[in-house]
C-alpha cells in the first residue's frame, strides 16, 4: 500500500510541478524577477501575506513592490524616511502598516549588511528545522524597536504553530529540482531538512490518505506529515506538497 500511495502522489507530483502551476499562485510574484535579493524579498512578502484567496494574495503583493517600484532590494536600500509614506495605508487582513513597515525596517537594516536572507536562517548553525525556525523569528524580532503586534505574523515552533507559510517560503527558496516552480537558490539548507507546509488543503488531503493522525494541526502536525513523506522520498519529501495541494485545491480530493 506504501508503494501504491507513492506512485499516486508521484504522478500528481509532475502533474502539478510545473511551470502551468505557478500563474494562479503566490509563487508567482517571486518569479516576475531575475536578480536573487529581489526574489528573496518577493518571495518573503508573498509567503508571509499567503493567507485568504490566491487572487488577492497576488494582488496585495502586486500593490505592495508597486510602492517599491518593482525594485524592492534596491528600495530597501536606498529609501528615505518620506519614501515610506505610501505604505501607511497598506494593508491586508490583519497585516496592517505597523506590520509592513517593520518588515521593510528589518530587511533594509538586514540587507545593508548581508547578500542574502539565508544568512538569516542559519543563526543557530544548520540545525534542525525547530530550531532554525525558532532562532530566525528571534533574530528578525531582535531590532529595539519590534512591534509586539508585529510577533504573530512570523510564526514560531515555540507557539507549537505549524508555521505553514516560513516553510512555505523555505521550500520556494531551498529546492532546485529545475522543474521552474521553486527556486534553489540557497545552498546550505537542504531539501532534506524542509518541513511540509501545511496549509488547509494540505491537512485535509493528508488526513484521507492516512498521512496524518493528529486531531489538532500544529508543528508536530506538520513534522508527523513530513516524516510520513521521508517514507517516499527521504532527500526531498516536500516535493509531495505539490501532489496534497494540487489534489485539494483543484481536484477537491
Amino acid at each position: 500500500m506504501i508503494q501504491d500511495l507513492k506512485g499516486f502522489l508521484d504522478e500528481k507530483v509532475d502533474q502539478y510541478n510545473r511551470p502551468g502551476f505557478i500563474l494562479l499562485d503566490p509563487i508567482s510574484i517571486p518569479h516576475r524577477y531575475s536578480k536573487k535579493q529581489d526574489i528573496e524579498i518577493a518571495a518573503f512578502f508573498a509567503a508571509i501575506l499567503a493567507w485568504g484567496q490566491r487572487k488577492t494574495i497576488i494582488n496585495k503583493c502586486l500593490e505592495l513592490f508597486k510602492l517599491m517600484d518593482d525594485a524592492p532590494h534596491d528600495f530597501l536600500i536606498n529609501h528615505q524616511e518620506g519614501d515610506l509614506i505610501p505604505f501607511l495605508t497598506f494593508k491586508h487582513r490583519t497585516f496592517n502598516d505597523i506590520d509592513t513597515l517593520y518588515f521593510i525596517h528589518f530587511l533594509s537594516w538586514f540587507y545593508k549588511n548581508n547578500t542574502s536572507l539565508e544568512a538569516a536562517f542559519l543563526k543557530s548553525g544548520n540545525a534542525d528545522m525547530e530550531q532554525i525556525l525558532s532562532s530566525f523569528h528571534d533574530f528578525f524580532f531582535s531590532l529595539p524597536d519590534a512591534p509586539q503586534r508585529t510577533r504573530k505574523h512570523i510564526a514560531t515552533p515555540k507557539r507549537k504553530a505549524a508555521c505553514k507559510r516560513i516553510n512555505m517560503f523555505l521550500r520556494w527558496m531551498v529546492r532546485d529540482d529545475n522543474k521552474g516552480v521553486d527556486f534553489g537558490l540557497w545552498q546550505t539548507l537542504k531539501p532534506s531538512q524542509l518541513i511540509c507546509p501545511c496549509d488547509l488543503h494540505v491537512d485535509r488531503v493528508g488526513r484521507k490518505l492516512g498521512l496524518i493522525r493528529r486531531k489538532q494541526t500544529d508543528w508536530l502536525t506538520a513534522i508527523e506529515l513530513t516524516e510520513e513523506l521521508r517514507k517516499f522520498d527521504p532527500i526531498d519529501p516536500v516535493k509531495y506538497d505539490f501532489a496534497l495541494f494540487g489534489l485539494g485545491i483543484e481536484e477537491k480530493f
